[in-house]
């Protein structure tokens, strides 16, 4: 991977870090190919249990597609004719998104500063958002005449409403870390010299955790939001026979009996 993105795993914590911070942490090329084999590479460890995406600096999380570069790849295009250019959201950013949101452990995002565009959508694809009070969203798309990407037009409807997504998209605009959390786009604010702390204590909690359980509840989650209340009964009752016959469940039962904490084994 190049050095564009970092990856490190340390205790069953995968750390995913964006890594141009003297260019907003943009995507160029290398950065969506790295970004794309830390993230699948996460989802396929076994080792590991949670995710922490983050970002390097403190101006920006991630603000989308690096211009500069994908000006001169449109004019590559229009020699050639290739149109290769926007096959970037095939070969890139839908891969990403599938690995982080389908990922059967949490992934927590932790954002820094601003994320805009796909940066935004990859913040959607994570299942929780720790933000520092100096961050901000943006959709951005419609402002280089583009439409959403990244799964936004999936995760953002989801959590804010279909109405409020359409606003934000048609008219995009700077949304605080304040206003991210009272949309539900934020989980969590804090203070930005606490962000870093506050995120590895978070995802190294969940790292800790029952595995199996939390992968069935991203499951379910997903599930139920697509499928009718008798479908997801069903659904419920497989993936609960899942849990029910993990280690880590025999592990759970045996500890709160015995008033003991649990050590779970991710299994």
């Amino acid at each position: 991977m190049a050095d564009t993105v970092l990856y490190e795993v340390s205790d069953g914590l995968a750390t995913i870090t964006l890594n141009r911070p003297e260019a907003m942490n943009a995507l160029n090329v290398a950065a969506k190919v790295a970004l794309r084999e830390a993230a699948e590479e996460a989802a396929r460890d076994t080792a590991v249990r949670a995710v922490l995406l983050t970002a390097a600096g403190e101006r920006a999380f991630c603000v989308g597609q690096d211009l500069k570069e994908h000006i001169g790849l449109l004019a590559q295009d229009r020699e050639t004719g290739s149109g290769q250019t926007m096959s970037t959201v095939k070969e890139h950013y839908n891969p990403i998104v599938r690995a982080l949101a389908g990922a059967a452990k949490p992934v927590v995002a932790a954002v820094n500063g601003v994320a805009a565009g796909a940066g935004f959508g990859f913040a959607l694809a994570a299942d929780y958002r720790i933000v520092a009070d100096t961050a901000s969203f943006n959709t951005s798309f419609v402002g280089v005449a583009l439409t959403g990407d990244s799964g936004i037009s999936w995760t953002l409807p989801r959590v804010v409403g279909p109405s409020r997504a359409a606003d934000l998209l048609l008219f995009p605009r700077s949304i605080s870390a304040q206003d991210a959390l009272e949309l539900g786009i934020a989980n969590r604010v804090v203070p930005a010299a606490e962000l870093r702390d506050e995120a590895v204590k978070v995802a190294r909690k969940l790292a800790a955790g029952p595995t199996v359980a939390y992968a069935a509840i991203k499951e379910a989650v997903a599930f139920g939001l697509t499928h009718s209340l008798e479908e997801t009964l069903g659904k419920e009752d497989e993936l609960q026979t899942r849990a029910g016959q993990s280690e880590d469940h025999a592990i759970a039962v045996h500890a709160f009996v015995n008033k003991e904490k649990p050590r779970y084994l991710g299994r």
